[in-house]
């Protein structure tokens, strides 16, 4: 079973997409901070993570600042899922390695699983 690391602080739309997730046989963690989301990386090791970039304290931009340097982890794919639609954050969190930025308002929940299941189906890193 593939596991899903979700940082995003709405929570009400973290139960909607850990549900969508969880009925199409994904492990899915949630956390609502990028600290807790760097703690859970390091212990859980995921097979990808969907990031907010509009966090509390720190945001998306400096969680993939952090990630990037870290053996083991830097290789864990990201896509951002976020409705901060900068262009320089998008171009900012591209050079960081993200393999896609989406705004959260364009995706439905069977969207983003179509969307995830591609970056795990095809194995891509």
């Amino acid at each position: 079973m593939k596991k899903i690391l979700i940082i995003e602080d709405e929570k009400i739309l973290v139960e909607m997409y850990k549900s969508k997730l969880r009925r199409n046989n994904f492990q899915v963690i949630s956390v609502f901070s990028s600290e807790e989301g760097m703690e859970i990386l390091k212990k859980e090791k995921p097979d990808l993570i969907i990031l907010d970039i509009l966090l509390p304290r720190e945001n998306g931009i400096t969680f993939l600042e952090k990630t990037r340097k870290l053996k083991g982890i830097s290789k864990i794919p990201v896509i951002v899922f976020s409705n901060y639609d900068d262009p320089v954050t998008r171009k900012k969190a591209m050079k960081l390695g993200v393999k896609d930025y989406l705004i959260k308002t364009q995706f439905t929940p069977r969207e983003l699983l179509e969307e995830i299941k591609k970056y795990l189906e095809t194995g891509i890193r």
